[in-house]
């Protein structure tokens, strides 16, 4: 084979001719102050998943030294080699808890999460129904499954229904969705996913990643909040709760199936003790009367925006608000005259999101001003219709 270095470039040249080209943008500071590109420029970013602006709270800060302190940094090896640590069992503890939920598994990630979860539980033997804008960790798990997998229409309960029904001796059948989908912004008919689950003896997995901490009541999510309780609820704490991590939550014996065998969890490192420690004072305030006032004004900062664009953009029920543009030129544009104004919002291309429906995803923090929120606001206007 010739270069694979020419090779690689000769594809990278292709995606830069379709606009698709992507690089790690470079920037200093926090979430919550106004990020420094490379060449010291302030802007204020408006793409994080820090709903609640917890991500440099003094307490998570605080909690994370202290749990360094008592337990070192690194977890050393997996939980299973190296240890069970207090700072993992506690936050597991606090995480049953909060959603209410008899147990709970961290993982390092939210997608190692979504991966083992959906990987070992699915097979062959299995059919499983998952929503067409699903996350891409969970469509990798309905691929490692090997299980044969229906892809239905986004948010369609009759969709997916029919793809419950289809014919076959199936072992198990799944039904897999986002609760709050993370490039629209939008939400899943839950209660109608759930009958149909129900009516089709499937199990019912709901990633709420983008909703917990941010709605439902005391920030529980979009499940609690419609009174259901899915057979396997998987969520981050790399988002509304400031730290990093993924979790599952179920049954005890969920709990324990994946311990034994989940590949994420099993052969991988633990996360180190302070994320651990961090993401329980996240969690703590999150849960806290802190945690719904700055609920309260997340929700009145994504109101304001909106009502000072008139019509332009539509409602929206968590702090996701896409900016469809269609094309990679013009979302490629846009973000850079919003850049010029001091604004980060990167654009969203595919693969990320489908073919001609490139994107601004903008994303609201608890801790912006409404100067901010007007100079965003002013600035869209100049690149709406």
């Amino acid at each position: 084979m010739r270069d694979l270095s020419a090779v690689l470039e000769a594809e990278l040249a292709v995606l830069q001719r379709e606009n698709r080209l992507r690089a790690c943008p470079e920037l200093e500071g926090s979430s919550r102050q106004r990020p420094l590109d490379s060449k010291g420029a302030p802007l204020l970013s408006f793409s994080s998943n820090d709903y609640l602006g917890l991500a440099a709270h003094p307490e998570l800060l605080a909690a994370a030294a202290e749990t360094a302190r008592r337990e070192g940094f690194g977890a050393g090896a997996a939980r299973l080699v190296a240890g069970n640590l207090p700072a993992h069992r506690a936050l597991e503890a606090d995480l049953a808890n909060f959603l209410r939920r008899p147990a709970a598994l961290l993982f390092p990630t939210g997608y190692q999460a979504n991966l083992g979860v959906v990987a070992t539980l699915a097979g062959p033997p299995d059919l499983i129904v998952s929503d067409a804008a699903n996350h891409a960790s969970l469509i990798d798990g309905c691929r490692l499954s090997r299980a044969m997998v229906a892809v239905y229409a986004h948010a369609d309960p009759a969709a997916a229904a029919e793809a419950l029904a289809r014919p076959g001796t199936f072992r198990r059948r799944f039904l897999i969705t986002e609760s709050l989908f993370s490039m629209d912004g939008d939400a899943a008919p839950l209660p109608a996913l759930a009958e149909v689950a129900n009516a089709h003896d499937a199990v019912f997995v709901v990633d709420e990643a983008h909703a917990l901490g941010v709605l439902g009541p005391g920030g529980r999510g979009l499940c609690v909040e419609a009174g259901l309780d899915p057979d396997v609820l998987v969520g981050t704490l790399g988002k509304a709760f400031g730290a990093a991590g993924g979790f599952v939550t179920g049954s005890a014996a969920l709990r324990d199936y994946l311990v034994n065998r989940a590949r994420t969890f099993v052969f991988t490192t633990a996360p180190p003790p302070p994320i651990a420690g961090a993401a329980r004072a996240g969690l703590r305030l999150a849960a806290a009367p802190e945690g719904d006032q700055r609920r309260t004004r997340l929700r009145d900062s994504q109101a304001r925006v909106i009502d000072r664009l008139e019509g332009k953009l539509p409602p929206s029920l968590g702090p996701i608000l896409p900016v469809v543009l269609g094309s990679e030129a013009r979302a490629l544009a846009a973000a850079a005259h919003l850049r010029e104004r001091g604004l980060f919002v990167p654009a969203i291309r595919p693969p990320t999101v489908p073919a001609g429906t490139a994107r601004l995803r903008l994303t609201f923090s608890s801790d912006h001003t409404d100067e901010e929120l007007d100079l965003l606001a002013r600035a869209l206007a100049e690149i709406l219709p």
